[in-house]
């Protein structure tokens, strides 16, 4: 037995939950995007209110920090909103609209100049905290109304619309270059608004077709095995964290000029997206865990062989392979939270993973504000540290999945 074992369910089609998937990739996409412009538009708006430029990173990594928090709390909270029905869209878009209003209120407070200072870096928490709602919630319905099998096809789906706008974000800077802010935070707010209003009416439509679930045994005690794979998700993000957001243009650099960066970046997120769905058949079959362990694993190889390229072919070959990694890392990890806490903490467990990527982002921000790449002493240990990372978070799991089908033997 895996961890997405099917529970005696008959895995059918169900054309409801799919476009509940498809929602929620938008919605990643969306956020994703919102959150591209945001850093793009965010040393501007500090600067109209007197924020120094070297203060920018200390303000995002005060939103990581409240990722890290806030993540948890609403997957937690939507555990407990989606046990009325039909309510968790209603949860989502109310506390999406209040996300939306204080994005869109950022650029007409920063205009107003110094004085506005406290209230420009005011609506950015509230933003930062309120929109951790897009992230975990929207999940829930996957493990409310989707039966096991289907769980790695939507956690797909989904995973789908943030490697989407991963591979798009090198050219946004490119398209908003001169444009004035309010314009961008207003169009992504409203598009982002009317896309949780639609997954009101989703949520309903799921509601009216569920049939009554058979009676479900007692569930087991999970005893560390979430907390065990909270850590090692944990150190996977890191090691995507200094991999991608630290060496990966540097390695580019070593046999491309500076302008060719924005077309070769996108490489890893062309195998991110390409990898998602196959893998996910794997994951159905296999279990999440013992598919984030392998990926771990190829990752780290071909991080090492990134390292040591000699031609520009070999680098975008790894980088390609290291990002289909990365996408069944992530793919088979926001399955693995769905299908652990089953019972009724998928909200919790999604959200933790998503904590977990918000926390190594912080570590990573950390890392470059504190100037670390730039020191020759801490060099190698940037160098290989993706490959320490995922080779023994890969390892760890690949041990946790066997253990766990042991104990179910």
């Amino acid at each position: 037995m895996t961890d997405l074992a099917n529970d005696g369910v008959e895995a059918k089609p169900a054309s409801g939950v799919t476009r509940a998937g498809v929602y929620v990739a938008l919605l990643q996409l969306l956020f994703t995007l919102l959150w591209t412009t945001y850093v793009i538009y965010l040393p501007k708006l500090a600067a109209e209110v007197g924020i120094a430029p070297a203060a920018v990173i200390l303000i995002l990594m005060l939103d990581q920090a409240i990722f890290t928090l806030t993540d948890t709390a609403m997957g937690i909270a939507a555990d407990r909103v989606s046990a009325l029905v039909g309510r968790l869209g209603i949860f989502v878009a109310i506390v999406a609209a209040l996300s939306c209003a204080a994005f869109v209120a950022m650029p007409l407070v920063a205009g107003q100049g110094p004085g506005a200072q406290t209230a420009l870096i005011a609506l950015i928490v509230l933003w930062a905290a309120s929109s951790s709602v897009l992230r975990a919630p929207p999940l829930t319905l996957f493990g409310k109304y989707g039966a096991r099998p289907s769980l790695p096809f939507l956690s797909a789906l989904t995973m789908l619309g943030y490697g989407l706008a991963g591979a798009v974000s090198p050219y946004l800077g490119v398209v908003l270059r001169g444009v004035d802010p309010l314009l961008p935070f207003m169009i992504s707010s409203v598009v982002l608004v009317l896309t949780t209003l639609v997954l009101i009416k989703v949520e309903r439509h799921l509601a009216g077709q569920r049939t009554p679930a058979p009676p479900r045994a007692v569930a087991k005690p999970l005893g560390k095995v979430p907390a065990l794979f909270v850590a090692a998700m944990l150190i996977l993000a890191l090691g995507y964290q200094l991999h991608f957001s630290i060496n990966s243009a540097n390695l580019f650099s070593r046999f491309a000029a500076p302008g060719d960066l924005q077309w070769l970046m996108p490489v890893f997120w062309i195998g991110f997206n390409l990898a998602l769905f196959p893998a996910s058949l794997v994951v159905k079959h296999r279990g999440g865990l013992i598919v984030m362990g392998v990926a771990g694993l190829i990752g780290a190889i071909a991080v090492g062989i990134a390292e040591l390229a000699g031609s520009l072919t070999v680098l975008i070959a790894a980088q390609f392979v290291a990002g289909a990694a990365w996408g069944c890392m992530l793919m088979s990890a926001v399955s693995a939270a769905l299908a652990i806490g089953r019972t009724g903490a998928e909200g919790k467990l999604a959200g933790l993973v998503f904590s977990a990527l918000a926390l190594a982002t912080f570590a990573r921000m950390a890392a470059v504000a504190g100037g670390m790449q730039k020191l020759p002493d801490y060099a190698p240990l940037l160098q290989w540290a993706p490959v320490a990372c995922w080779s023994v978070a890969g390892a760890g799991l690949v041990l946790l999945a066997a253990s766990r089908l042991r104990g179910a033997e």
